[in-house]
């Protein structure tokens, strides 16, 4: 995974100040709010990559993931970013984008390719998680579907349940037209 590295300070004040006593006496994760120039997130906000990210906030250093992101409904301004720290042991849940390579059979044919999942959530510690998720699609053919349970990689364990439909290849008027000439004769 990438790595991006930004700096800021924590946050005097915070809400919610009966949650996060509550969090820290039942021994849940807890929270730290800090405050980071919008500017120094923009290249790990508008992109489609992962980013592990290194938090330095008053000198102490943190790895962590964006988890989600809030937006002004009406600008589109950037307004609260939820970090997950990371450790190598433990693994993380997070959305990988999907990569299909090579050239479909059932598009040679006449069909389309429609790629149905842009990411596909993951489990996996932190360091063995892939840019990308590579997908060879090149014997799809023609009214076929790759699904979620049909994928196998190293080292991870996919999230998304079993029966998505990652891509597939859609017959087109011409290919039909195409099969029917060729049934006719």
């Amino acid at each position: 995974m990438k790595e991006f590295s930004v700096s800021g300070q924590k946050r005097a004040t915070t809400g919610k100040k009966a949650a996060k006593e509550l969090r820290g006496e039942n021994g849940l994760p807890e929270a730290l709010a800090f405050a980071i120039p919008a500017a120094q997130l923009r290249k790990v906000v508008y992109t489609p990559h992962v980013y592990v990210v290194n938090l330095t906030i008053d000198g102490e250093a943190h790895k962590a993931v964006m988890k989600e992101l809030q937006f002004h409904p009406t600008t589109d301004a950037l307004l609260h970013i939820d970090f997950y720290e990371v450790n190598e042991e433990k693994p993380i849940t997070i959305g990988i984008p999907v990569k299909l390579t090579g050239h479909a059979q059932g598009v040679r044919d006449g069909g389309r390719l429609s790629q149905a999942v842009r990411q596909l959530n993951v489990t996996a510690p932190y360091k063995q998680i892939p840019e990308t998720l590579e997908i060879d699609v090149t014997n799809l053919k023609l009214g076929k579907a790759i699904k979620v349970a049909e994928l196998n990689f190293d080292g991870l364990q996919i999230a998304t349940p079993a029966q998505v439909v990652v891509c597939s290849v859609k017959a087109t008027r011409a290919s039909r037209a195409a099969a029917a000439a060729e049934d006719a004769q």
